[in-house]
């Protein structure tokens, strides 16, 4: 489908959006990578990647500003939308099931859907063919409904009404911004092709934490004094960007795609991190919850896709910390 060209990242600076800006790049393609900032200086190591002198323009846009990211979009044969307004706490105490919450719901979910419609809009009055979406394995897990017995796959969708009860704020605003994505894409006929990545984590391109990033470094350094030991997915950064790439370039990708590697007891991927690096401020405690259920990425690797050993990305994670000064070298 898709032809070597010009394409646009959003929030190209960002912990996930720097890895597939990072592979696009190094695969011919010119790239508008879209920033709040161009001067800041998180925003430096675009600018040492791989042919980003001659293929990488950085552009200063908003997901709230349509002209701006019309601007942006303009002339570009693809769109990675990969921004969304994550505040750190958030996915930090999802991830390990601690306590806080955000109470205000307009915080995040206008931003997400207004801003994902508006780069549609873009993305269809200009000569885009296709658009990749990234959305959040929390668009699929947040369904009480779902048979127990069901494995979960791409026709699994969070329940919004259970997400606002719960006030889960993250989980409604990337169900409401990807439903709202693919109804578009039905009723204008434009090509949208959406993935659904779980708790992203490795190595970090950028100089400074992130929401992802964050939950790693919590666990190695905080000493959290009790998880819930419940079922976490995990996936690659780098993997997650070979799914996006995979995703456009693949003529017969359609629909949903849900993309992790790895599931594990937090218990069990605290003790795995202990036999690898036993110098760090571990959780000591935790609570037994419920089965979960399982999630696949059955469709996605029947596109291709395929992911590195859970080992090899907290190895090359932690190798990127230490680099970065986040955490001591053992």
């Amino acid at each position: 489908m898709a032809e070597k060209g010009k394409v646009c990242v959003t929030g190209a600076g960002g912990y996930i959006a720097s890895w597939p800006v990072k592979l696009l790049l190094s695969k011919g393609y010119m790239v508008h990578g879209t920033i709040r900032n161009p001067g800041d200086k998180k925003n430096a190591h675009l600018k040492t990647l791989y042919k980003a002198l001659e293929n990488l323009k950085l552009i200063k846009a908003d997901l709230l500003d349509y002209n701006s990211l019309h601007a942006a979009i303009e002339g570009c044969v693809g769109v990675f939308h990969v921004a969304c307004p994550v505040p750190s706490e958030h996915i930090v105490c999802a991830a390990l099931s601690t306590s806080m919450y955000l109470e205000e719901e307009v915080e995040m979910i206008e931003p997400a859907v207004k801003g994902t419609l508006n780069v549609l809009q873009a993305c269809l009055e200009t000569t885009v063919k296709r658009v990749v979406f990234v959305s959040s394995d929390d668009a699929v897990l947040m369904n009480p409904n779902w048979p127990r017995d069901h494995v979960m796959d791409e026709a699994c969708w969070s329940d919004k009404e259970y997400c606002s009860e719960t006030k889960n704020w993250y989980c409604l605003a990337k169900t409401a911004a990807e439903s709202k994505a693919l109804e578009y894409a039905k009723e204008t006929k434009l090509e949208v092709v959406t993935v659904c990545p779980s708790l992203v984590i490795g190595p970090m391109l950028q100089s400074t934490t992130n929401a992802c990033s964050l939950v790693l470094i919590k666990v190695l350094t905080d000493g959290v004094d009790v998880l819930e030991n419940r079922f976490q997915n995990f996936v690659d950064v780098r993997d997650t960007a070979e799914a996006l790439l995979l995703a456009y370039e693949k003529p017969e990708a359609e629909g949903r795609y849900i993309c992790t590697s790895h599931k594990m007891r937090i218990k069990d991927f605290v003790e795995k991190l202990r036999s690898m690096y036993p110098n760090h401020n571990y959780p000591k405690n935790f609570t037994d919850v419920k089965e979960e259920q399982v999630l696949s990425s059955e469709k996605l690797q029947k596109l291709g896709w395929n992911y590195r050993s859970l080992e090899q990305t907290l190895i090359d994670s932690v190798q990127s910390y230490q680099d970065a000064g986040l955490i001591s070298k053992d």
